[in-house]
């Protein structure tokens, strides 16, 4: 088979993962706007109970869902290449624990319950922080990517333990009722809430479309020089990016982990590296697997809603196990 053809072959099989992935999402996100304890037509929503229950509750849900799915997922395969890990991961690497420790102690400091605008921009601080620090050693030839990732584990543990302190000697309740969120929940994302929607689609957009830049990065940052491209000037804007889409997912999601690593590195494996391709794949595949996921927390148990972050990681743990073991004997 010559090369052309393969090539032909390649796309092909990109081109019939995101219809099959789009049609899935279609299908879920009906699904989701269905289901619950009363039964609801999307399409023919009868009453005033039933429309309330839709348009209040059930739509921003969704729409909450995908969007922060599609910006972890996005977020970790950038991630990947950016660090040269594939096991490089918002979460895993403790960008989301910077963003929620930000988060928080706007919270804790403030006398007042900060706006969703100033909660994104405390959170988007926090992961911006996080991530130079990464970025910043990823650079220096001592530290192995395995060190890294260790590193990077250590920072969300730090975060967690600040985050444990700042709860224990908080009296407010709504600071331990927030204890709940930082477990992942999408239950009672309003509206105003998702007037983040206006920053996260449109960053996600151009992040996406990073693809042909990221495929020339991998080839070595001297390569990609002699191929014209502004190394520094790619890794600063990618930093930036991520650091708003996660900062943004952490503010309108809490902690949701093992998306931006499970979904890239999957989609990898199944089709291929090219990141033109990867990057929105992800997010559609991102935001599929957390509407899943979310439609799960709100069926598994009656009369209870779990943590969306409980049902991720439940699902992802064992992919990530299976990972690192499959790394290590490669």
């Amino acid at each position: 088979m010559s090369l052309n053809a393969l090539l032909i072959r390649q796309r092909s099989r990109w081109r019939m993962s995101f219809w099959l992935l789009s049609l899935s999402l279609v299908v879920v996100c009906f699904y989701s706007l269905s289901v619950g304890e009363l039964w609801i037509k999307p399409w023919a929503p009868d009453g005033a109970l039933e429309q309330q229950l839709l348009f209040q509750l059930r739509l921003p849900r969704l729409l909450a869902a995908f969007a922060v799915g599609a910006a972890l997922a996005s977020s970790g395969a950038v991630l990947q290449v950016l660090l040269g890990n594939p096991l490089a991961e918002p979460g895993v690497l403790g960008i989301s624990g910077g963003a929620s420790l930000a988060l928080v102690c706007v919270l804790f400091f403030l006398p007042f319950t900060p706006s969703p605008m100033l909660a994104m921009i405390a959170a988007m601080v926090g992961a911006l922080v996080f991530t130079l620090i990464l970025v910043g050693l990823s650079r220096r030839r001592s530290v192995s990517m395995t060190r890294l990732l260790l590193i990077g584990v250590a920072l969300g543990i730090l975060s967690s333990a600040v985050i444990t302190w700042a709860f224990y000697f908080s009296d407010d309740l709504s600071m331990r009722q927030l204890m709940y969120w930082l477990m992942g929940s999408l239950g009672g994302v309003s509206w105003q809430q998702l007037s983040l929607l206006f920053f996260i689609v449109p960053v996600l957009i151009v992040q996406c479309c990073q693809g042909k830049k990221l495929d020339i990065l991998m080839l070595g940052e001297l390569h990609a020089r002699q191929l014209g491209l502004n190394v520094a000037s790619l890794r600063w804007k990618l930093i930036l990016m991520v650091s708003l889409l996660v900062g943004s997912a952490v503010a309108l999601a809490g902690v949701i982990g093992f998306i931006g690593l499970v979904v890239p590195h999957l989609i990898r494996l199944m089709l291929g590296t090219e990141n033109r391709y990867l990057l929105p794949l992800s997010a559609i595949a991102g935001g599929l697997l957390l509407v899943f996921a979310d439609t799960l927390s709100r069926i598994l148990l009656p009369s209870a809603d779990l943590p969306v972050g409980v049902v991720t990681t439940s699902l992802g743990a064992p992919v990530f196990i299976w990972m690192l073991m499959r790394s290590q004997l490669n």
